[in-house]
């Protein structure tokens, strides 16, 4: 995985806002129905944090975390965070700094596809995830699926999908994978 700069952390940051934000509320949506009251939710690759924004509008007693490869992008999910309380750390997914099993909820929207090792990735969130914790990891349809339903089955066994339409494509360009610890 590579690190984006500070000029494409902003471009991206832009971007997100313009292109993702339906996605965004529905992933805040799908977090909302399944977490419990100060459930523990981490952000993998969380950007410029525009998700973890919604999520702590919507739900001010959940404990949120954010994790980026990029220190830009961490920079710009401070900002974007300012008035809310979120731990934001500059980490990889393939060793993250929380303990094991401290983890209610781990979600991802559209940053598996660049995970370079998807095996060691995915074991690292088996990992921090509590005994019946959950992940949701919303990606393109079409990016690394056989790869991507490999490596989560052979760590968590069953894999449940599910097409995801945003509002403003005609296609479904999205699939959640969901796991449970």
């Amino acid at each position: 995985m590579t690190t984006f700069g500070y000029e494409q952390s902003l471009g991206y940051d832009r971007r997100a806002t313009r292109l993702l934000t339906g996605l965004y509320r529905r992933i805040a949506t799908d977090i909302d129905a399944r977490t419990t009251d100060s459930a523990t939710v981490v952000d993998l690759g969380t950007g410029p944090g525009k998700l973890l924004s919604h999520l702590a509008a919507r739900r001010p007693d959940l404990h949120l975390h954010g994790i980026d490869l990029s220190p830009h992008m961490i920079e710009i999910a401070r900002r974007t965070l300012a008035e809310h309380t979120v731990e934001l750390t500059v980490a990889d997914v393939s060793d993250l700094p929380h303990p094991d099993a401290s983890i209610d909820l781990a979600v991802s929207s559209v940053s598996m596809h660049e995970w370079p090792d998807l095996p060691t990735a995915v074991t690292e969130l088996r990992r921090v995830l509590r005994p019946g914790g959950t992940a949701g990891i919303y990606d393109f349809r079409f990016a690394r699926t056989r790869e991507i339903r490999r490596a989560l089955s052979a760590v968590f066994g069953s894999v449940d999908t599910e097409t995801v339409r945003l509002p403003w494509h005609p296609i479904a360009v999205i699939t959640c994978y969901r796991v449970t610890a």
